[in-house]
């Protein structure tokens, strides 16, 4: 349900009311009873998240067993021990 601002131009008294969509801007104003309260315009909350929230890492890659695995960044570094050589000699060569 969202919340709007009025404001009366008559006494200067202001408020937040939670009102449905559907029903009519309110008209009198609860302090001062006349007939000037009117809405303000405002640029509104916006969006207003909850909880935990997403990353993007959160839908990068997915198991086999259909969960979402978060991306680690270990599994994307480079190994620790240099490739071998064509030849299969592990030794280091001296240029």
């Amino acid at each position: 349900m969202p919340t709007y601002d009025y404001h009366c131009a008559n006494c200067g008294h202001s408020e937040e009311v939670f009102q449905r969509i559907t029903e009519d801007a309110l008209i009198v104003c609860p302090s001062c009873k006349e007939p000037s309260f009117s809405r303000v315009v405002t640029g509104g909350a916006g969006v207003i998240y909850k909880g935990e929230g997403w990353y993007v890492t959160d839908y990068s890659k997915k198991s086999s067993g259909g969960k979402e695995t978060p991306s680690s960044p270990s599994s994307e570094s480079k190994p620790s021990t240099p490739p071998a050589s064509p030849s299969g000699d592990t030794t280091p060569k001296s240029v």
